[in-house]
């Protein structure tokens, strides 16, 4: 009987404030959406952090014929003499974990690999336009400074490239992409909060009159607040159910087309759902947390 009468009086309140309860459950997707989004970046961040720490490589490119390069002008390329002495000045480094050679066809293979879908720049390119080059891998990939210094200006040498500044820079876009979406998520859920607290409010005075009889037949204050608190139970769970399908599909339309730009960093299903799962829950607490409190500050009878 109880509890028949608690639903009834859920689902008077959620009747009576329609158009609010609906401000709720939209507020509440998009906030904790928006909060999975960060969620789920940061995790793609983490991962390609671990995935690329131990594998960041300086590229010591070395001159072709009429190469652009300042330190290339007038030289005719690298010869055999130079490209000997240039790689046993790599290994006496002590910041040099191991070093590699990659001629220019192996340079042109890697290039067609990565460049398969853009046929127009593949036909413009040809083996021989690939220049040669060093892959140094660091012990410490912190210790690129001291390095590139040493190989700059080297004889033979056309460029010097550090792999980490690239990633840096990117890893820098994620982390903009990440506040930038935690801030909105975080102003969306202030939003939430003050619907659900003026939702509450409303439904509780409306009702004054029904929690006053209650009152005087000495019902709980417990028993008063729940119907008001499943509301926004209510309401939270059905702004968490949405948030979760909008996670999957940004997960499918956003997260899976960079993937291939990503590799071996790809966000699993298992990250995803622990997002959803951990907005749902937030969700709802927000909504629990906030009629409770806006009960206790209003609802005097």
């Amino acid at each position: 009987m109880r509890a028949n009468f608690i639903f009834s009086e859920v689902w008077i309140g959620l009747r009576r404030n329609l158009t609010m309860t609906v401000a709720v459950i939209v507020t509440v997707a998009i906030g904790m959406a928006l909060l999975g989004v960060g969620l789920m970046i940061n995790s793609q961040i983490s991962t390609m952090k671990d995935f690329w720490s131990d594998k960041v490589e300086v590229s010591v490119f070395l001159c072709k014929k009429n190469d652009p390069f300042p330190a290339c002008k007038g030289s005719g390329g690298v010869n055999a003499q130079e490209k000997a002495a240039l790689e046993q000045q790599i290994k006496a480094m002590p910041q040099v974990e191991s070093v590699s050679f990659e001629n220019a066809a192996q340079a042109y293979e890697l290039f067609k690999s990565q460049q398969s879908g853009n046929t127009v720049l593949l036909s413009a390119i040809r083996a021989e336009d690939m220049p040669e080059s060093f892959r140094v891998k660091l012990k410490d990939p912190d210790t690129y400074t001291a390095v590139i210094e040493q190989l700059k200006g080297a004889p033979g040498v056309s460029n010097v490239i550090n792999q980490k500044e690239i990633l840096e820079k990117f890893f820098a876009l994620l982390e903009s992409l990440r506040w930038a979406a935690l801030v909105v998520a975080i102003i969306l859920v202030f939003a939430a909060t003050l619907l659900i607290g003026n939702t509450v409010r409303l439904s509780a005075y409306n009702r004054r009159r029904e929690t006053g009889i209650m009152r005087l037949v000495g019902a709980s204050n417990i028993y008063i607040q729940l119907p008001f608190v499943m509301e926004g139970v209510i309401a939270g769970l059905i702004g968490g159910v949405m948030s979760g399908v909008l996670l999957m599909v940004s997960k499918v339309f956003l997260f899976d087309k960079v993937q291939v730009y990503l590799a071996n960093t790809v966000l699993t299903w298992e990250t995803v759902t622990k997002v959803i799962l951990i907005t749902l829950i937030f969700g709802v607490v927000i909504c629990i947390l906030a009629s409770f409190v806006t009960l206790r500050r209003y609802l005097r009878v």
